[in-house]
């Protein structure tokens, strides 16, 4: 996606999640959400199929006032709840800033069962992607567009690599080439490893038209 500019900027600043069932989506929200919500306003969803699950461990171990979580039912496959008609997420995004008008950041994850799952540009800024190793090394050159496109990529579940047999030297050098000059990071999040450097990534790339606040309200 091209690059914002402070103007292009009249809606909160919207950042998609992404990925497999089981690859880390959940637990990068929390961490992302542990981080930031003491700098910026934000407010999160998830999309589930049948249930609100990840909206529920969000609201158990999340530091976030459960009115900025609201989890959407998709009753079918979430690719086309975040890409073909995406009305149930703007809904939920509407009825979120209504609560919480002064919000700047929306953090929006979705699962998909396949590596076709990819957000529709009106309805996220930017968006992030996220695999594990415990997937098999050949999963980034497989390729695909969420592989190929997403603004960030991030391999995670490193710590699992010796115990699945991953080789992660194979999945940097098929990561560069599917890729190219788009970014990807590894990462165990659950041990925060390479959490870091996802926010100096959100902070450099999609949040500077922001002015973090001394303190907003969770």
């Amino acid at each position: 996606m091209n690059a914002p500019t402070p103007s292009s900027f009249p809606r909160p600043v919207r950042i998609g999640i992404g990925g497999p069932v089981g690859s880390g989506k959940s637990m990068l929200l929390l961490r992302l959400l542990e981080r930031l919500v003491d700098q910026y306003s934000l407010v999160a969803i998830t999309n589930d199929i049948y249930t609100k699950e990840d909206e529920q461990f969000l609201v158990r171990n999340g530091p976030l006032a459960p009115d900025r979580i609201l989890g959407v039912e998709t009753g079918g496959c979430p690719h086309t709840a975040i890409r073909d008609d995406t009305s149930m997420n703007e809904i939920a995004i509407e009825d979120l800033l209504a609560r919480h008008p002064g919000a700047q950041v929306v953090l929006l994850e979705s699962g998909g069962d396949n590596l076709s799952a990819t957000f529709s540009p009106d309805l996220v800024d930017f968006f992030v992607y996220v695999i594990d190793v415990a997937e098999g090394d050949k999963i980034p050159r497989k390729g695909g567009p969420a592989i190929r496109f997403s603004d960030l990529l991030l391999i995670n579940k490193t710590d699992l690599a010796p115990l699945v047999g991953a080789d992660l030297g194979v999945m940097d050098r098929d990561a560069r080439a599917a890729r190219g000059e788009r970014p990807f990071l590894f990462t165990d999040l659950r041990s925060r490893k390479g959490l870091d450097q996802v926010v100096e990534w959100l902070e450099e790339e999609c949040f500077f038209p922001l002015r973090p606040e001394e303190s907003s309200p969770r």
